[in-house]
C-alpha cells in the first residue's frame, strides 16, 4: 500500500466496532455549529486547497511508477520520472504538514470560541437550571462533548476532506484505465461496506455493555475513594474488593468477547483486498496478453486498488467518531439555547445606597406552579431588623430567601425593597446588596486572602485582616504556615468546617452589604465552633438588616424578629420572649432542643 493512504497514528488506538452516539439532528446541528463559529474560521480556505493538493500526490503516484516500469521495461532510462517521483512525495510531506500546521490553529480557535461561550452562558443561566440538572453531567458537557469536537475538528476534518478528494481521483483515474478493473475494484469496496456493517451490528450490544460495567466499575471506585474511611471504620475491605472482582470480572468477559468479535473485521478486510488484488491482477494479466494494457499500467491499476479500499473503512471509522461529536455538539447547543437570568427591566435603578427595608406582599411562590412552597407570605421588616427563620425542612426557610435575592422571581405577589419592586433594580447591582454565608461552604482553591476579598478585587491585607477579625477568624488563620498566602486545596479540606465557616463569614463582612443573610450558618459545628460563629454573627448583623436561617435556635434568641414557617405560611412571629409565652410550636421546639421538654 502507497505510504499516503497509511492509517494516521490518531486512528491508531481507536477501537473498531464501537457504537456512535447519533445525533437526532445531524444537518440542524451541523449548521448550527457552523454559525456558531463564524468569524474564528480564518484559514479554513487554505485547509481546503491543502487537502486537494494531498490528495493530488495518493492519485499521481501510482501513475508516476507506471511510467517508470514502462521506461524500465522498454530499457529506457526512468531517473527523470523516479526525480519527479522523489520529488511528489517530498511535496506531499510538505503539504501535510502545512494542513496540520493550519488546522492546529483553525481548529483550536473554533474550540476556544466554543468552550468560552459555553462557559459565559452557564454563568449567565439561572439557578432553576442548575437545581434541575447533574453537576457532574454539566461538566461532562463542558469537557468531554467539547473535547470530542475538538478531536474531530483538529484530526478528523482535514482527514475526511483529503479521504474525499482522493476516492474521487482514484475512481476517474481507475475507471479512464479500465472500466472492468474498476468494477471488480467496487465490488470489494461493496463487500468491505457489508462486512462493517454486520460486524458493526454484533458488537455494538457488547460495546454498549461493556460502557454500562465500566460505568458501574467506575461508579465504585469512586465511593470506595470518597467513603474510604468508613469503609475502613466498618472493616468493609474485603467486601469492596470482592464487589470490584466481581464487576471487574464481568467487564473484562464482556470486554474480550467485544474485542474478540471487533477483530474479526482487520482480517476479514485484508482477505477481501488481497482476493481483489488477486483478481485484479489475473483479470490485467489477461488484458495485458491481449495488448490492451501495459507492465505499468498493470502496477499502477494495482496500487490504485489497495489505495482506493483504505479509505473508506476510515471514513466508516471518522463518521463513527463523527456522529458521536455531533451528538455532542447537540448537548451543548441545548445549554446554550437556555434563557439567562432576566434582563435587567428598563429604566432599572441601582441598589447603591439601599437601606434594606424589605416588604413581603403575598407571596406565593413554588418551583412547580402547582406545587407552591410559599403561600401568601406577608411581611414589613424595617432597615436595621435581625431577623431569624425557623422552620421543619422543607417548610420554605431558603425558598424565602432565594426569592429575596432573585435566585427565582416570585409567581404572585411583590417583593419590595425600600419600597421598590425587586425587579425595577439591576440584577448586578441587587446582588452586590446582599452578603451571603451559606450551609455549604464555597472557598476556592486559591490563598485564605483571595477567598475572604473574592468579589472584591485591590482589596488591602489590612481590610481582609480586619474582616477575619470581625468574624473571629483571624487567629487560625495566623496559625497556619503561610497565614493569609496559605493556598487552600479541595475546597479547603485541611480546615475544620467551623474553620471554613469563619472564612465565608469573612467574605460576608469585607463585602460591606446592608443586607446579611446567613443559611444553616452553624448547622455542621460542634458547640464550642458554634459559640464563634454565633459571636461573629452578631458582630457582622449589627445596624444591617439580616435574615438568619437556624435549626439551633440558642443562635437566635437575640433576634429582633423570629419567624416560624410551617407549610409554607408564617405560622407564629413575634421576638423570642414573645413566643415563649405563646406556648405555640417555637416554644416546643426550643425546649426539646434544649432539654427541657
Amino acid at each position: 500500500m502507497d505510504k499516503n493512504m497509511a492509517t494516521p497514528p490518531s486512528q491508531l488506538g481507536r477501537v473498531r466496532g464501537v457504537p456512535a452516539v447519533k445525533p437526532k439532528d445531524m444537518k440542524g446541528t451541523l449548521v448550527r455549529l457552523w454559525q456558531l463559529t463564524r468569524g474564528h474560521r480564518k484559514g479554513l480556505g487554505w485547509i481546503l486547497a491543502l487537502s486537494g493538493l494531498a490528495s493530488g500526490s495518493a492519485v499521481l503516484s501510482p501513475y508516476l511508477i507506471g511510467r517508470a516500469v514502462n521506461r524500465i521495461d522498454a530499457g529506457e532510462p526512468g531517473l527523470a520520472l523516479l526525480a519527479a517521483l522523489a520529488a511528489l512525495y517530498l511535496g506531499d510531506w510538505l503539504i501535510r504538514f502545512l494542513q496540520q500546521f493550519f488546522m492546529a490553529g483553525v481548529g483550536q480557535r473554533m474550540i476556544y470560541h466554543i468552550r468560552t461561550s459555553l462557559f459565559a452562558h452557564m454563568e449567565k443561566l439561572p439557578l432553576s437550571f442548575f437545581d434541575t440538572r447533574q453537576h457532574g453531567e454539566l461538566m461532562s458537557r463542558l469537557t468531554n462533548d467539547v473535547d470530542n469536537i475538538s478531536v474531530t475538528i483538529s484530526d478528523f476534518l482535514t482527514q475526511l476532506m483529503t479521504y474525499g478528494f482522493t476516492i474521487t481521483g482514484i475512481f476517474c483515474v481507475m475507471l479512464w484505465m479500465s472500466p472492468l478493473l474498476t468494477c471488480i475494484a467496487l465490488f470489494a469496496v461493496l463487500l468491505i461496506f457489508l462486512l462493517t456493517r454486520a460486524v458493526t451490528r454484533r458488537t455494538k450490544v457488547l460495546f454498549r455493555q461493556q460502557q454500562a460495567i465500566l460505568g458501574r466499575l467506575n461508579g465504585q471506585v469512586e465511593e470506595s475513594v470518597s467513603g474510604i474511611s468508613m469503609v475502613k471504620a466498618f472493616g468493609q475491605e474485603r467486601e469492596m474488593v470482592a464487589k470490584f472482582v466481581e464487576n471487574n470480572d464481568a467487564f473484562c468477559q464482556v470486554a474480550t468477547k467485544a474485542q474478540i468479535a471487533s477483530g474479526y473485521l482487520m482480517p476479514m478486510m485484508n482477505v477481501i483486498n488481497n482476493l481483489t488484488y488477486v483478481l485484479i491482477a489475473i483479470a490485467s494479466g489477461l488484458m495485458a496478453l491481449e495488448g490492451k494494457l501495459t507492465v505499468g499500467e498493470i502496477s499502477s491499476f494495482l496500487l490504485y486498488s489497495r489505495q482506493f479500499s483504505r479509505p473508506f473503512v476510515e471514513i466508516a471509522n471518522i463518521y463513527n467518531n463523527f456522529q458521536t461529536a455531533v451528538a455532542g455538539a447537540e448537548r451543548i447547543l441545548e445549554i446554550l439555547d437556555q434563557d439567562g437570568e432576566p434582563e435587567d427591566a428598563a429604566g432599572a435603578r441601582s441598589a447603591d445606597g439601599v437601606r434594606g427595608a424589605v416588604s413581603f406582599r403575598d407571596v406565593t411562590f413554588g418551583y412547580r406552579p402547582d406545587q407552591p412552597v410559599l403561600r401568601h407570605i406577608s411581611l414589613e421588616i424595617p432597615a436595621g431588623t435581625r431577623v431569624a427563620v425557623v422552620g421543619p425542612t422543607g417548610s420554605g426557610k431558603t425558598t424565602l430567601i432565594n426569592l429575596l435575592t432573585r435566585f427565582y422571581d416570585v409567581q404572585e405577589g411583590a417583593i419590595l425593597l425600600d419600597g421598590c419592586d425587586l425587579r425595577q433594580y439591576q440584577l448586578g447591582e441587587l446582588r452586590r446588596a446582599f452578603g451571603v454565608v451559606l450551609q455549604d461552604t464555597a472557598l476556592f482553591g486559591t490563598t485564605i486572602r483571595e477567598n475572604i476579598s473574592y468579589g472584591r478585587r485591590d482589596v488591602p491585607l489590612e481590610q481582609i485582616q480586619e474582616a477575619a477579625r470581625a468574624a473571629g477568624a483571624d487567629a487560625f488563620i495566623r496559625r497556619l504556615p503561610q497565614g493569609y498566602d496559605t493556598v487552600l486545596h479541595q475546597g479547603g479540606a485541611e480546615l475544620s468546617q467551623g474553620e471554613r465557616q469563619l472564612l465565608t463569614i469573612a467574605r460576608a463582612v469585607l463585602n460591606h452589604a446592608p443586607i446579611m443573610i446567613l443559611d444553616e450558618a452553624t448547622s455542621s459545628v460542634d458547640t464550642v465552633t458554634e459559640q464563634h460563629i454565633r459571636r461573629a454573627m452578631l458582630a457582622i448583623t449589627q445596624g444591617r438588616t439580616s435574615f438568619i436561617i437556624a435549626h439551633r435556635l440558642s443562635t437566635i434568641r437575640d433576634s429582633d424578629l423570629i419567624l416560624l414557617i410551617r407549610d409554607g405560611r408564617i405560622a407564629e412571629q413575634g421576638t423570642h420572649g414573645q413566643l415563649m409565652a405563646l406556648e405555640g410550636e417555637y416554644a416546643r421546639m426550643y425546649r426539646t432542643q434544649m432539654g427541657q421538654g
